[in-house]
C-alpha cells in the first residue's frame, strides 16, 4: 500500500490554530502562547512552514535570523528581529508521529540551511530539546557550551542543549 505523501508549503496566519494544537501534542511541556507563533510569522514568513499530508498539517517549522550565542526565552515575545542577528535559528520543529521516517525533517533542515546560506548567515543556531540532541547532529549541528546560558537552558528542560552548525 502506497503512503500518502508528505510536503512542506509556507506558514499563512490562517494556520497559526493548527500550529498552536500541533505543538501543545508534540511538545506539551514547552508551552509558548499563540501570539508568540503568530510573531514569529509575522516577524520572518519565510522562515515559517508547515508540513501537510493530504491536506492535514502534521508538522510545523519556525526560524528565524537571531544573535549567535543567545537563546530566546520559551513563550515570549521577540519584538524584532535584532539587528546585528548573526545566525540563522531554528525555534521549532515539531512533527507528529505520523510524520515521522518520512525524511521531512531532514528536508526542511537542508531548505533552512540553503536559506540562512543565501541570507548570508555563517550558522545555524537552535536548543534541541525531546531528546532531538541526535537527529540535529545528524543533521550536522554541534553541541556549543556556553555556560553563561546554563540556566536559561534549564528553563527549557534538564536536558536541552545549545546546538550549532556551520555553513561556510
Amino acid at each position: 500500500m502506497e503512503q500518502p505523501e508528505v510536503s512542506w508549503r509556507a506558514m499563512t496566519p490562517k494556520d497559526i490554530d493548527e500550529v498552536v494544537a500541533l505543538a501543545e501534542v508534540v511538545h506539551p511541556g514547552f508551552f509558548e502562547e499563540r501570539a508568540v507563533f503568530a510573531e514569529r510569522l509575522q516577524l520572518f514568513p519565510i522562515g515559517a512552514r508547515i508540513l501537510e499530508r493530504e491536506g492535514l498539517a502534521i508538522g510545523y517549522a519556525l526560524s528565524h535570523p537571531w544573535e549567535r550565542g543567545k537563546v530566546p526565552c520559551l513563550n515570549s515575545l521577540l519584538g524584532g528581529i535584532p539587528g546585528n542577528a548573526e545566525t540563522y535559528y531554528i525555534h521549532d520543529l515539531a512533527l507528529l508521529p505520523i510524520a515521522r521516517g518520512k525524511r521531512a525533517a531532514g528536508r526542511l533542515v537542508r531548505a533552512l540551511a540553503f536559506l540562512a546560506k543565501e541570507l548570508g548567515f555563517p550558522s545555524m543556531s537552535l536548543v534541541a530539546v525531546n531528546g532531538s540532541r541526535v537527529f540535529w547532529e545528524k543533521q550536522g549541528f554541534h553541541v556549543v557550551d556556553l555556560p553563561a546560558l546554563s540556566e536559561k537552558l534549564a528553563s527549557y528542560e534538564a536536558t536541552a542543549v545549545l546546538m550549532e552548525r556551520q555553513l561556510q
